[in-house]
């Protein structure tokens, strides 16, 4: 009997250590990842403050680190109210182009005849330079959000677009023969096989789409706004305050990480219910 609990003490003394062990080989395994980004940012603003220190580079040309933390510490509630509305367009630009680009590429991956007479178009209007486009958007919604979620919209959904189409194009075809012959319908298909096949590319077209959807309220911000981080880089530079500038992009820069951040939530979460491996 004793010897019956000394084996099992020890299975789950190997088992326990080789959970351990795993989970610290995980994180040795993540850790370069984590780690050597923030030690290169880390390396880079060390060598921002003290080379412009050094250097007698006057902070109207080049603030250090220190100026702008200090900056967005002592004006931080100037800084979240600009930064709401802009924010708030980014996501709603961005769900939006998701939407459109999803559905459209949809629409795209199962009709030859749409796909034959928008993809090429899509590519046409890809090719024009979008800021070009930006006073035209303005003339069309007005100088309120409307303009800036369309500028948005227009400027975000074609990567998802590209992505989405790419991702549906990947799906294995013998799979789909092998549900087909099993008597599935064209909805069973698409829910089990081909939409999950599909997440990592349609996930990789949003990340870039939402990087885009910033650029695209930034720009409008630009022109019309009276709020919003774009604005208040634009009025700063005006008046040559360029601490307050550098403030408003490095908080931009934040909201931004925040977005990308929701979005590689949104994919771990839809990777787990569809047991869709981690690349």
């Amino acid at each position: 009997m004793s010897t019956t609990i000394e084996k099992s003490q020890s299975i789950e003394t190997g088992t326990s250590g080789a959970k351990k062990s795993g989970f610290f080989r995980d994180l040795a395994s993540s850790s370069p990842t984590v780690l050597l980004p923030l030690l290169l940012a880390s390396v880079v603003l060390l060598m921002w403050e003290y080379g412009v220190q050094l250097a007698g580079v006057p902070e109207v040309i080049l603030p250090s680190p220190s100026s702008i933390f200090k900056v967005m510490i002592s004006k931080h509630e100037i800084l979240l109210r600009h930064s709401q509305p802009t924010i708030l367009e980014s996501a709603g630009g961005f769900a939006l182009a998701s939407i459109l680009g999803i559905s459209l590429a949809i629409l795209l991956s199962y009709s030859r005849i749409a796909r034959d007479a928008l993809y090429p178009n899509l590519v046409f209007f890809q090719l024009i330079p979008k800021i070009a486009l930006a006073p035209l958007f303005i003339i069309w919604f007005g100088i309120g959000s409307e303009s800036r979620l369309a500028f948005a919209v227009f400027i975000s959904f074609f990567p998802i677009v590209i992505s989405t189409i790419a991702g549906f194009a990947s799906v294995d075809t013998n799979m789909v023969r092998l549900c087909r012959s099993l008597t599935a319908t064209e909805w069973q298909i698409f829910t089990s096989v081909k939409f999950p096949a599909a997440l990592p590319y349609i996930f990789s077209g949003m990340k870039v789409a939402m990087t885009m959807a910033i650029i695209g309220v930034i720009i409008g911000e630009f022109i019309t706004a009276q709020q919003g981080l774009g604005y208040l880089i634009v009025f700063a530079t005006a008046r040559a305050d360029t601490v307050v500038g550098m403030a408003a992009i490095t908080t931009l820069c934040a909201g931004g990480l925040l977005l990308y951040g929701l979005v590689a939530a949104a994919e771990a979460v839809a990777n787990r219910y569809y047991g869709v491996p981690r690349g």
